[in-house]
């Protein structure tokens, strides 16, 4: 996946915003009864299909929120303190949460590959959050990951297709 077939994906996503936006209030105000185990289907599916290594946008443009025992484990992993790994890593956003300095991540290397998966953050483990139960609690997120993460977006549109509300 080069930079061209996010181009396109982007393009497609931002086409499809109003309509994925509609589908999942709709799915908000009257979630099926087994939205979760059906979820976990379609999260299942499309992660089977699509290879987040040929990808990683989500680690080029975006930063998870770090844990105070995120720091804790990666300051371990790094043989400093935590509040060197701060000083080197992290700022404080806008919302008082700690963040990544800068992007892409410094933790991803030239293949795509996290040099740091094994202990990587909580925020990071659970991204984009397809699997997660009572999924229609986080929509607003869907919706913005639909425009950063190919799979994202690839869940949505099966939604569609195979949720009938």
């Amino acid at each position: 996946m080069g930079d061209h077939f996010l181009e396109e994906y982007f393009a497609k996503a931002k086409q499809k915003q109003q309509e994925h936006k509609k589908f999942l209030d709709k799915l908000k105000k009257k979630p099926p009864k087994n939205l979760d185990q059906k979820m976990e289907e379609i999260h299942e599916d499309v992660f089977n299909r699509v290879d987040c290594l040929s990808c990683a946008n989500c680690c080029k443009t975006t930063g998870p929120l770090f844990t105070q025992k995120d720091i804790e484990r990666l300051a371990h992993v790094f043989r400093i303190k935590p509040s060197q790994f701060i000083d080197k890593y992290l700022r404080i956003d806008e919302d008082n949460d700690y963040v990544l300095q800068q992007l892409p991540c410094p933790f991803l290397d030239n293949e795509n590959y996290c040099l740091v998966y094994e202990d990587r953050p909580k925020a990071c483990r659970e991204y984009p959050h397809t699997d997660r139960k009572k999924f229609y609690q986080i929509n607003h997120l869907t919706l913005k990951n639909t425009l950063i993460c190919p799979a994202t977006y690839e869940v949505v549109e099966q939604m569609q297709k195979e949720i009938k509300i």
